[in-house]
């Protein structure tokens, strides 16, 4: 399995298992499978509604396939009703409860956006939310650096932040993200972002790799264009006798990104790994990056509010 590696020299499986959307009677089997076929690195977050359930089948995976805690990769994310930084390390240890674990490999902010604290379920209306100078991103981010501190996790990071909030949190701390993780697919290239956090050593994850078609109907947009049924890519999913979910996993690593896809069902968790057996070759990368997009399946439209304080919240 390819790695890739953090500043400090740590590294992370480049494949994981996404859990966002999966079922909370089924996630549990969706774990304990991909850690049997042999993943080291589970996407999980406080917002999925669903750790208690991946804790449990952490705990009863390690002792089934007699594996190390600190062979597995455990990420979680911080969500938005918990910005404020006294509110940060609560949320990450109710997270670690949760999850049954006494660290996690790595933290982030899930969403450049801060509702009120506490608040259950989706905001209403501008009440619902704090505003930039209610809840400064440095005041969540020096939260997280005293997590870290505090050994509560060992790498912190950011999601769905754009170059341009990565590059104001640069002026405020001398601690950059050491990941974000954000849409990344043929659809959604991002090369100027991915870019950026290279040459600024930010790691990046790339969600909803396979196009997200399991998603809430609200979140769907009419007549939205599939991955999975690309003529493109399922031409050169025959070429390498591959599934299309595979080369879209595959490119994904090949480009120097982690890469977390979901699924429940453990047939496909194993054909998923074992996108690691297939090379694309510089004619299948040309023929994909002619794909781009600029396409969005996750526009962030759900966080406009009247007074428009997160508008556009990927600053395109």
């Amino acid at each position: 399995m390819k790695t890739l590696t953090y500043r400090d020299g740590d590294t992370i499986d480049a494949i994981g298992l996404g859990t966002w959307k999966s079922d909370s009677e089924k996630v549990g089997i969706a774990v304990n499978a991909a850690l049997g076929v042999g993943y080291r690195h589970i996407d999980c977050a406080a917002a999925y509604g669903n750790e208690e359930e991946v804790g449990s089948a952490l705990k009863k995976s390690f002792v089934e396939y007699s594996i190390e805690r600190e062979d597995v990769k455990i990420t979680s994310k911080l969500w938005n009703n918990a910005h404020k930084h006294e509110d940060v390390l609560p949320a990450l240890k109710n997270t670690l409860n949760d999850l049954l674990l006494e660290y996690l490999d790595l933290y982030l902010i899930h969403w450049p956006v801060a509702f009120r604290p506490g608040l259950k379920g989706s905001p209403k209306d501008d009440t619902d939310y704090l505003s930039p100078k209610q809840a400064p991103i440095i005041e969540t981010w020096e939260a997280m650096l005293e997590a870290k501190k505090q050994g509560l996790v060992k790498h912190i990071g950011v999601s769905n932040f754009s170059q341009k909030k990565l590059a104001d949190l640069k002026t405020k701390t001398d601690h950059l993200p050491e990941m974000n993780q954000i849409e990344l697919h043929p659809y959604l290239q991002q090369d100027e972002l991915l870019n950026y956090c290279r040459d600024n050593q930010i790691l990046v994850t790339a969600y909803s790799p396979l196009g997200s078609r399991d998603r809430p109907d609200s979140l769907k947009a009419d007549n939205e264009p599939s991955l999975l049924d690309n003529k493109v890519i399922n031409t050169i999913a025959v070429k390498h006798d591959a599934t299309p979910a595979q080369v879209l996993i595959k490119w994904a690593v090949e480009r120097d990104t982690l890469v977390i896809p979901k699924s429940t069902n453990p047939e496909r968790i194993e054909e998923n790994f074992n996108s690691i057996n297939i090379e694309l070759d510089e004619e299948d990368h040309s023929k994909i990056k002619s794909l781009d997009k600029h396409y969005r399946y996750l526009t962030g439209n759900g966080f406009e509010t009247e007074s428009e304080m997160y508008r556009n919240v990927f600053d395109e």
